[in-house]
């Protein structure tokens, strides 16, 4: 148990920031499992739209450090390598 002011404060700010992290995170997962429905589903239009809105996501995740910004690179560019064969598939 902690005894000093500042090691009560700490423990406090780890368990707002841990909250916060844990939103973040699931809020990025859930934009990340729409991006592959969308790629395994629907339309190359429809696909681009939330692959779009998954990469700022994962940009701004990577910004506040929430994401390691090359864990948030790679991601999107699998996600960029896949909407480009669904692009392929659908035009060729």
């Amino acid at each position: 148990m902690a005894h000093s002011l500042s090691s009560k404060k700490r423990i406090r700010q780890n368990a707002r920031r841990r909250a916060v992290n844990r939103a973040r995170r699931s809020a990025l997962r859930t934009k990340l499992r729409k991006s592959n429905e969308a790629l395994a589903r629907g339309t190359p239009a429809d696909a681009e739209r939330v692959i779009r809105e998954t990469c700022q996501t994962l940009d701004r995740e990577a910004s506040r450090r929430t994401l390691h910004r090359n864990a948030a690179a790679r991601r999107k560019s699998r996600l960029a390598k896949r909407l480009n064969a669904m692009k392929q598939k659908a035009a060729g």
